[in-house]
C-alpha cells in the first residue's frame, strides 16, 4: 500500500463559471492550499458538489488536483464515492490511473444498505485498486452509518483500507474506534470538533473551513500532532464562530459564499438544487469573516 494520507486536509469546493467547471480558478484555489501548509487536498467530496457533477467533471477535478499538486509535498486524497458500487469502482480506478495518493469514499447514500452491504461495497472498491482507501462516514447526509464494528472488520480484512473520515459529530465514536484499533487513521470530518478528535488520537482533519483559512487549519493540526494541545485548542476555539456560521445552511452553500465575499472566486454559482444563502445568512457570514485574516485573498 502507498503513502497513508493524514494530517491537515481540505475538502475542496468546486468553482463554476456559466454552469461549467472553472478550471483556472480551481487550479488557483489548490495552489493557495499548497502555499499555506495543507498536507492534502480532497477534490470532489460533499463540499465539491460531487452529487451534481457529471462523471466527466468529477474525473476532471481529480486530474487537475493531481496536475497542480505534482512536485509538491501536498498529497491528493480524491473523492471516489457513489451509491452504486460499480460507479464508485470506475471513479476509484480513474483516480488511481491519474496518480492520486489515496481515495476517500462516501457511504452509499439513499439506498440504505445493511452493515453487510457496506462491508461488501467497500471491500469491492478497495479490491479494485492498489492505492490506499479511506472510508467517509457522514450519516447525517447519507442516511446510513458505518458502525465501528464494520469499519474495524474492513480495516482488519482489507489491506489497503487504512482509515476513516469520521463525520458523525460524536466524540464517543472516535473513542470507540481508536480504543479498539489505535492504528486506524481517523480524520475529523466536523470542523467544530477538530481539536477534540485530534486530542483523542485522531490522525488529522478533512476541513470545509480550510478552503477559507488553510493557514490556521494546518497550524491547528500540526501543533496537535506535535503534542502542543494548548496551542491547538486556542486555534480551534478562535475558529469556532466561523466554523459555526459556515454551516448555517447546507454545506457547501456558506463556504462558497464566504469565498466569493473574500474574492477567492469570481462568481457565486451552485448547481440546483443548491441555491445561494439567504440575504440574512449572507450578512452573518460577512460579519463573522471580518474577525479573520484571509491570506491570499
Amino acid at each position: 500500500m502507498g503513502f497513508k494520507v493524514t494530517g491537515a486536509t481540505t475538502a475542496l469546493i468546486t468553482p463554476f463559471k456559466n454552469n461549467k467547471l472553472d478550471e483556472a480558478t480551481y487550479a488557483k484555489l489548490i495552489e493557495r492550499q499548497i502555499n499555506n501548509g495543507i498536507d492534502a487536498i480532497c477534490p470532489v467530496g460533499t463540499t465539491g458538489e460531487s452529487a451534481t457533477l457529471s462523471h466527466d467533471e468529477h474525473k476532471r477535478c481529480i486530474e487537475i488536483a493531481v496536475e497542480v499538486a505534482k512536485g509538491t509535498t501536498t498529497k491528493v486524497l480524491a473523492g471516489a464515492g457513489s451509491n452504486a458500487t460499480s460507479e464508485a469502482i470506475d471513479i476509484a480506478k480513474h483516480a488511481q490511473s491519474c496518480g492520486v495518493d489515496a481515495i476517500f469514499s462516501v457511504s452509499p447514500y439513499y439506498n440504505k444498505p445493511s452493515q453487510e452491504g457496506l462491508y461488501q461495497h467497500y471491500k469491492a472498491i478497495a479490491n479494485s485498486v492498489e492505492i490506499p482507501v479511506m472510508l467517509y462516514n457522514v450519516p447525517g447526509r447519507t442516511g446510513v452509518d458505518i458502525s465501528a464494528d464494520t469499519l474495524i472488520r474492513l480495516f482488519d480484512d482489507v489491506e489497503n483500507i487504512y482509515g476513516v473520515k469520521e463525520a458523525t459529530g460524536s466524540i464517543e465514536r472516535t473513542i470507540e474506534i481508536l480504543s479498539k484499533r489505535p492504528e486506524i487513521a481517523l480524520l475529523s470530518g466536523d470542523d467544530a470538533i477538530d481539536y477534540a478528535i485530534l486530542a483523542n488520537g485522531g490522525a488529522g482533519i478533512t476541513s470545509v473551513t480550510a478552503n477559507l483559512l488553510p493557514d490556521l487549519k494546518s497550524e491547528l493540526v500540526h501543533t496537535a500532532l506535535k503534542g502542543d494541545f494548548k496551542k491547538s485548542k486556542e486555534i480551534n476555539d478562535m475558529l469556532y464562530p466561523i466554523n459555526k456560521v459556515l454551516f448555517c445552511e447546507s454545506n457547501p452553500i456558506p463556504i462558497k459564499a464566504s469565498m466569493y465575499i473574500a474574492g477567492l472566486i469570481d462568481t457565486l454559482e451552485y448547481r440546483l438544487p443548491l441555491v445561494p444563502p439567504s440575504l440574512e445568512n449572507m450578512k452573518k457570514i460577512e460579519e463573522i469573516m471580518k474577525n479573520y485574516n484571509i491570506v491570499g485573498a
